[in-house]
């Protein structure tokens, strides 16, 4: 059981050095460090910001964060030379632009796309619904009859 426990304390610790965090002497810096780590992208895993990728980029552009920051740096500045640099996809929150404008308008557009097909699929129904009240009950009608005569030859050649 004690082997158990050492083992999984083992894992425990090496996933948690697997993110490194530097700590800035001033806690204005420290919260705009925290703040860029969790405003920037990671260009390699797309869906993860800076702070929460594992991958050596990451680690990279943390560590240059960093040293922006201890340079006396602003948060606008470090964005900036993080955009000249890797373009706006590097921010996880694209500013509206005409190169980004798709980014923001295809949700919307999609959205939209589907709500129209519903309303017309609904439409369709109870218009259908409409000319042929009986065209369920029809069909109903006929399988119900095509089951009975079914039956009936089943007992004719027995």
């Amino acid at each position: 059981m004690k082997r158990l426990l050492f083992i999984f304390l083992l894992i425990l610790s090496g996933s948690s050095n697997a993110l490194d965090y530097r700590q800035l002497s001033d806690p204005k810096q420290q919260e705009s460090y925290e703040t860029l780590t969790s405003e920037l992208r990671c260009l390699v895993c797309q869906n993860q910001t800076i702070g929460d990728s594992n991958a050596e980029l990451a680690a990279d552009l943390r560590r240059q964060v960093y040293e922006m920051l201890e340079q006396g740096k602003s948060k606008e500045e470090i964005v900036q030379f993080m955009t000249d640099r890797y373009g706006d996809f590097v921010l996880y929150k694209p500013p509206f632009k005409g190169k980004t404008s798709v980014l923001w308008i295809a949700p919307v557009v999609f959205l939209l796309m589907g709500l129209i097909a519903v309303f017309v699929f609904i439409r369709r129904k109870k218009a259908a619904a409409i000319l042929h009240p009986d065209a369920g009950t029809l069909q109903k009608d006929v399988e119900k009859q095509k089951k009975i005569r079914s039956l009936l030859e089943k007992g004719n050649r027995s």
